[in-house]
């Protein structure tokens, strides 16, 4: 009896993915054109999240947790997707989500948007890179 494991052959297959229609509406998650951005602080300790940001031409919204926060950073962006998928479910454009969204003055999660951070940017990766660095 051999001690070697026999090789199954569909290990060297290869691998193709083919995306299916239908699911559930979502904005884009990228964009090279402008965008507003806002920043979402911790409730407990005021320290920077993330940032929800939205850019109308492109049809674009998401969140990007800031790398400095780590796992919390990440873990809040759960609740923002799931407002943002919410409000592209009701057809709003990304610029209403993200006004609904900043003008909530106590909304559920572990982040907030932070007063007065409401600010624009060339595009997504702008507030990506904001979000490595800051």
């Amino acid at each position: 009896m051999s001690s070697e494991r026999p090789v199954n052959p569909r290990f060297d297959d290869d691998m193709r993915f083919v995306e299916q229609p239908g699911g559930p509406p979502r904005y884009q998650h990228r964009t090279d054109k402008p965008v507003r951005y806002f920043t979402v602080v911790d409730k407990e300790n005021g320290s920077i999240l993330g940032y929800v940001w939205a850019g109308v031409e492109d049809d674009a919204a998401a969140y990007e947790p800031r790398q400095a926060a780590g796992p919390r950073g990440v873990n809040a962006g759960g609740y923002w997707v799931r407002r943002l998928r919410a409000a592209k479910e009701r057809e709003l454009q990304p610029s209403q989500a993200l006004a609904e969204l900043y003008g909530e003055p106590e909304p559920g999660g572990k982040g907030r948007p932070l007063p007065g951070s409401l600010a624009e940017a060339a595009n997504a990766a702008a507030v990506e890179a904001l979000a490595a660095h800051a």
